[in-house]
């Protein structure tokens, strides 16, 4: 109990007495006191009344503060729980968060590795674009006439020289087919009528044959 409510308790247990010795004054001379007095002692005991009601009501409010206030069993085992609602809480969101971090790594690997693939893939592709563009663009040095395969002196194509400067004993050319390299022949013979050149590579089922273009074999290696 705090001082309040004593300070309360005995304000009222003074009110109560004097208002007891009061009307117990006020009926003994009732009879012979004069009506104004006999008012006047009525509107204190009224006012003693409401004084008395206004501090029971007062202690009575600051009980139920109290009782409000004070901690039960039951507050402390929820505040016992809540404390550990929010340990958890917040292990729980360090754990996301160590999540989070762990898996902006690793979408930050993929992006890596991703652009690292692709290019890779768009170099390989400007590369062979490239390649293609060159032996494309690369001048045209002779022309397959004929393609023979002979029993004694093996496979040889007759070459229709376009660039005689560029055509001499011992070049390389390499045959041009579609965009691609089908294979190389090296020049042998070399006469004002054309050239005879050997295959410096094995061919298989595709063989060369008349109107395959010959470039320069410096020109592909420059290509790749």
């Amino acid at each position: 109990m705090d001082t309040l409510k004593i300070l309360l308790g005995a304000t009222l247990a003074l009110i109560l007495g004097a208002l007891i010795a009061f009307v117990g004054k006020m009926n003994t001379g009732m009879k012979d006191a004069p009506a104004e007095e006999i008012a006047k002692m009525r509107q204190t005991i009224s006012e003693m009344e409401q004084e008395i009601t206004r501090l029971q009501d007062e202690k009575e409010r600051r009980t139920l503060q109290e009782a409000v206030e004070a901690p039960s069993g039951t507050d402390l085992v929820t505040r016992d729980e809540a404390q550990q609602r929010d340990e958890e809480i917040e292990a729980r969101l360090k754990q996301l968060e160590e999540l989070n971090v762990e898996a902006e790594l690793d979408a930050k690997r993929a992006e890596d590795e991703a652009q690292f693939l692709t290019g890779r893939t768009a170099e390989g592709r400007d590369k062979s674009a490239r390649r293609a563009r060159v032996i494309n663009d690369a001048m045209l040095i002779a022309r397959v006439a004929q393609w023979q395969s002979d029993p004694n002196y093996g496979d040889f194509a007759v070459l229709d020289v376009v660039s005689p400067d560029n055509v001499q004993s011992g070049s390389v050319l390499a045959i041009r087919r579609n965009g691609g390299i089908l294979g190389k022949l090296r020049v042998g013979e070399v006469t004002f009528e054309g050239a005879i050149a050997n295959p410096v590579t094995q061919f298989g089922e595709i063989k060369p044959e008349a109107g395959d273009e010959l470039i320069l074999d410096e020109v592909v290696q420059l290509a790749n």
